[in-house]
């Protein structure tokens, strides 16, 4: 066989290769959709169950009707029945968003949190102790809110501070220290134990969002890791972190979060969990412009420390008339116990907010 007319004999097997193959594809596209034997079909995508979905904000927002079925928590937590019907009484809770991808946690699952650094004792409870120790009182408060509401699956989950907000300058000028890898391979370790979930949280002083969130992506990207932002230390008029409250705006968090959706849309993930934390009014401007999406869930997470009353208070004034998507509430183990409190609320405390926080967190 010459040369010419072996390159032509391989030319005439590649085209027949892709003649097969192309045939193949469209024959099974066509079996796919013709077959009526399931078990012969390909796997489906799953589908998130909008009739449960719609049920748990119902319930979260603790209402109920007395037009067809009813949505209500039993004095046991539990749901006793679900719907979807609207009626004519306007409400702003449960808030009419987009549906979530398939595989979301909220609110199907309520996620339970320990949230501080590993260089402070400080700044939290991760901080504090050591990992054993931590891992096992996070299991014993994941088993409370388990008893205290029974309808709704606990996942535990390490939020940790990856980058903090600091009161010097530092080399760039932006007042923050990014962690290293080292210590945030520690926390995704940590939820790993577990088999939960890891929060990082962004404190971007006077950096930005678009310059802190890229250089967490490898982290990000993975389907177990969340992200939350701080706007209490976004420092965009220049006052260095801790001498007055900083600020977020809904272009701030329309921007994270469709960071997120891109992370989710690029690497095939299921929705990720965003958490804005917020204890006034002025810490998140314009929430009307909030934009929500199928790939990323909002949580407004009350963090404010204080009695129970100012707590709850709090959460009325600040977080209920301003709805995005889901709620959260930080508990502190020290803060919230100073005179004159009488004690940190307890998860039925908790479950009684209107709505019901479906994020949790301890510091």
């Amino acid at each position: 066989m010459t040369k010419m007319s072996r390159g032509a004999w391989i030319g005439v097997c590649a085209l027949a290769l892709v003649y097969i193959f192309g045939f193949t594809n469209i024959f099974a596209t066509e079996y796919h959709s013709a077959t009526t034997d399931t078990s012969e079909r390909f796997i489906p995508l799953p589908e998130l169950d909008k009739a449960d979905y719609d049920a748990r904000l119902l319930a979260l927002a603790h209402v109920s009707t007395t037009t067809g079925s009813q949505t209500s928590r039993s004095t046991s937590g539990s749901l006793t029945s679900t719907t979807t019907l609207a009626t004519s009484t306007q409400r702003i809770w449960p808030v009419k968003t987009v549906y979530p991808n398939a595989d979301a946690i909220l609110p199907f699952r309520r996620v339970v949190a320990y949230y501080g650094n590993f260089y402070s004792k400080q700044m939290g409870i991760l901080g504090e102790y050591p990992t054993d120790r931590v891992l096992s009182m996070l299991s014993s408060t994941t088993a409370e809110w388990a008893v205290a509401d029974p309808a709704t699956p606990v996942v535990p989950a390490i939020h940790y501070i990856a980058v903090v907000a600091q009161a010097s300058a530092g080399k760039e000028g932006k007042y923050i220290l990014r962690m290293p890898d080292d210590q945030i391979e520690h926390a995704l370790d940590m939820a790993k134990q577990i088999h939960g979930l890891l929060f990082l949280d962004v404190q971007v002083g006077m950096s930005t969002l678009e310059r802190e969130l890229p250089l967490l992506e490898k982290y990000l990207r993975m389907p177990q890791v969340h992200l939350a932002i701080d706007p209490e230390l976004s420092m965009k008029y220049g006052n260095p972190p801790g001498t007055v409250i900083g600020t977020f705006d809904a272009t701030d968090i329309n921007y994270a979060a469709e960071y997120l959706a891109g992370l989710v849309d690029t690497y095939y993930l299921p929705p990720k969990i965003l958490v804005v934390h917020r204890f006034t009014q002025a810490m998140v401007t314009n929430y009307k412009k909030i934009q929500t999406l199928p790939e990323v869930e909002i949580v407004m997470d009350m963090d404010g420390f204080g009695s129970k009353e100012l707590k709850m208070g709090t959460y009325t004034l600040v977080i209920y008339p301003e709805p995005v998507q889901f709620t959260g509430i930080k508990l502190f183990y020290k803060n919230d116990t100073k005179p004159p409190s009488t004690g940190i609320l307890s998860p039925q405390e908790v479950l009684d907010l209107t709505p019901a926080p479906i994020y949790i967190q301890y510091q």
